[in-house]
Order: C-alpha cells, then structure tokens, then sequence
C-alpha cells in the first residue's frame, strides 16, 4: 500500500515537465525544467504536487500526515527507463569477451556458435525458476542505479517452446518486481542452427507459430526484429511486423548496428514505436525518422563494449531528431544495466549535452517503452517513480562523476524501495 511521502530539502528537483509532453526533441532536448530547494508530494503512489519547499510549508507548516524523508540537500530525479534490454538469460559470456580482445568480431563469434546462439542453448538448459532468480539478481541492481522502467525482450529462445519460457519468465518478474516491466517479442533474434540456408522457413514459423499463441496469451506488448547485416533481410523483417501489428504487438526494431541495413526505414514504415542501435544512420535516414513518432534509441553501451563506430547523435539531434539512450543489458554485448553509465556515455561518447542526456534516459526512454503518459518526467499525476540522489554539486555531476553511484533512496510507486 502507497503512503503519502512528503520529500524536503531537496537542493534541486530535477525534470520537471507539465501533462503533455511526451517526448522532447531536437533544441527542446537541453531543455530541462528544475525547481531549487524544493519539495515533492506523493499520494497514492502518485505525483500529487512539487514545488519550492517555502510554499508547502506556508500551506501545511505542520506536514500532516505525510512520511517527511529529508532529501539532505540531495537532488530528485525521475527514475530512469531503460527502453532496451535482453536482461532474462542464463549465465555469463566472458570467454567471448576474450575472443573480441583477440580480435574476433561480433559475426565471426556468431558464426561459431558463440553470441545469441550460445545464450540459446544456455537458456533451454535452464529451468524458469533459474532465470527468475539470476534475473531479479539483475533487476534489483538496475533498481539501486535509479532506473524504475525496463523492457525485456525475448530472443534467446528461437523456438516456440524457449520463446515462451522466456515470456513466462518476464511474466513472473512482473508480478513480483516493483519495477514497471515492459515485454517484448524478439523470435526474429537470431537464425537457429537448424534453419541455416532456410532462414524464410523460420520466418514462416515465427509468423504461422510463435505470434498468434504468443498474441493469444496477451503475452508480449511489442515485437521486435534484428534487421541487419547478416541477420534478417528488410523484406523479412515487414512480414513479420505486419504479422505482429496484426495480432496487436506494437513493432520496434533493432536497425543499422552492422550496416545501412534499411532497417530504419522499415521501422519507419510500419509505425515503429521505436528504432534502435542505430550505429549507421546517413542522411536518407534521418530524413526518413524527421516528422514521424518513432523513437531513435541508442544504444552506447554496445558501441562501447564492442568498439563499434558511434552513432551520429549530435547530427540527429541538430536535425531536430528526438534521442532516447537505453543499456542493451545483454551477456554478449552489453554486460551493464548501470543508467548512470549510459547517461555518461551519452555526454561522452555522443557528445551530449547533461540535459539532453538525462531526457534521452528519462522521458524519452518512457515514450520508447509507451509510458510516458505515466513515467519519464515529474509531473503531477504521473506515477512517483523517482530517486533522490546524496548531495551533488550540480545536474552534470551525474554524468561527469561516472564511476560512482549517486543515487541514495529510489522511490517506487510511491514505495519507497531502497535507502542507502
């Protein structure tokens, strides 16, 4: 049960935005409301009102009823929404951690059987109880770095029966998990060993198979297709977004991480809710995203960790493109959940500017997920999920101070969920 939470000395309360606004993009990116020391006051598990602390203190110089925290000078933030994550698998992939120190790329450790493949056999040996609990070992992690909404994907399944395993396993997490968990669908991750040659057979499979029983469980919200070099072809890729649109699962696509892969353009095609990676984006690209509500979701964690080429951010946005920044926690390339990281990596890496990073990993990465009618931004109605962080000495503390974790007590659903 939600109690009603009343948060003072907050030094500054960051991301404040009005019913609305569900996105930002291009100049509107650095565009960061704050309010200096302020309050915040949550009821019923909800944003209920904010402000300088000097107002609520000439209204209610008591502070009835309320569950006063003292932020201690600390900053509020929205939690953060991780809009791209394969965070549900079984075990570690170091060794190919090693193979890509020796040189190997990402295709050549697929091509022997390492990469999504190997995670594959991995989580068919595992049973659900397992990956429930390696998974929550991950999420409460994610929790203590600030984030409040995450997506999991499957895709480490690549048959009917590992592919509802993993959604049964997201299921289970949901229920059990403060955290807002968004599903999503992603048979088309990988082509399995056995369809080698005949890839359009497993596309027939994925659309005949998994999408109407996946559909009929009201199991996933979102599908999902790698459309890339390599991987799935554009052609590919349309079927079976439009079996998923048929069956109700909103697209979003993993495009251009290897190569102009055409894949942004599909994606912009059907509607996506969001495209992602994005390593390869041109002009054509970009003219193609400018105008539409797809979501550019970028991926610098993966960039990092496989030294691949960077993104054009800066190009995207100056285009007037909206950004949003998630981890792609995964085994393979992208062992790191960590928000805190990722908003860092975005100023560092993309050159980003802190506002326009911290609403690429709030905001926007709640409108890549569908949230952000109720996450991303504080807002009077929206859900308080929302962190307070020790005393900083400013906003770009956050990103610039990136080896250490600044978040001191996270709020969820008006819970409080972790002190520290």
């Amino acid at each position: 049960m939600a109690i009603k939470i009343l948060i003072t000395n907050i030094s500054k309360l960051v991301g404040t935005g009005s019913e609305g606004v569900v996105m930002k993009a291009g100049s509107a990116m650095s565009e960061l409301g704050t309010i200096e020391d302020a309050f915040l006051l949550i009821e019923d598990g909800k944003i209920k009102s904010f402000g300088h602390l000097k107002e609520y203190v000439e209204q209610d110089p008591e502070m009835n009823d309320c569950k006063v925290i003292n932020a201690g000078g600390g900053m509020v933030f929205p939690s953060f929404c991780d809009s791209h994550t394969h965070l549900v698998y079984a075990g570690s992939r170091e060794m190919e951690y090693v193979d890509k120190i020796n040189g190997l790329s990402y295709e050549e450790i697929a091509k022997r059987g390492g990469g999504i493949l190997n995670s594959s056999q991995r989580l068919h040996d595992t049973s659900e109880d397992e990956l429930v609990e390696q998974a929550l070992v991950r999420l409460n992690e994610i929790i203590s770095y600030g984030t409040g909404a995450v997506e999991i994907k499957s895709g480490y399944g690549l048959n009917t029966e590992d592919e509802l395993k993993m959604l049964r396993v997201i299921r289970k997490l949901q229920a059990v998990s403060p955290l807002t968990i968004k599903a999503t669908f992603l048979g088309a991750h990988a082509v399995p060993e056995e369809y080698k040659g005949r890839q359009d057979e497993y596309v027939d499979l994925i659309i005949n198979e998994m999408i109407p029983v996946i559909s009929a469980g009201y199991m996933a919200d979102f599908i999902d297709v790698f459309c890339d070099r390599g991987f799935f072809t554009p052609e590919q890729t349309e079927r079976i977004l439009m079996a998923g649109i048929k069956h109700g699962m909103k697209p979003k696509i993993h495009a251009n991480e290897l190569d102009y892969s055409g894949g942004i353009q599909v994606g912009v095609k059907y509607d996506a809710l969001s495209v992602d990676h994005l390593e390869y984006t041109g002009d054509e690209e970009i003219d193609a995203l400018l105008g539409t509500e797809t979501m550019p979701t970028l991926l610098p964690g993966a960039a990092f960790f496989l030294n691949m080429v960077h993104a054009p951010a800066r190009k995207m946005i100056d285009a007037g493109l909206p950004i949003a920044l998630a981890s792609d926690f995964n085994p393979g390339s992208s062992p790191s959940g960590n928000m805190q990281l990722i908003l860092s990596m975005g100023c560092i890496m993309f050159r980003m500017t802190p506002a326009e990073a911290i609403n690429a990993c709030t905001i926007n990465g709640a409108y890549a997920m569908d949230l952000s009618d109720e996450l991303g931004s504080i807002t009077i109605g929206k859900t308080a999920n929302v962190f307070i962080t020790h005393p900083i000495p400013s906003i770009e503390f956050m990103p610039y101070a990136y080896g250490s974790n600044k978040v001191a007590t996270v709020i969820l659903n008006g819970n409080i969920v972790k002190t520290g």
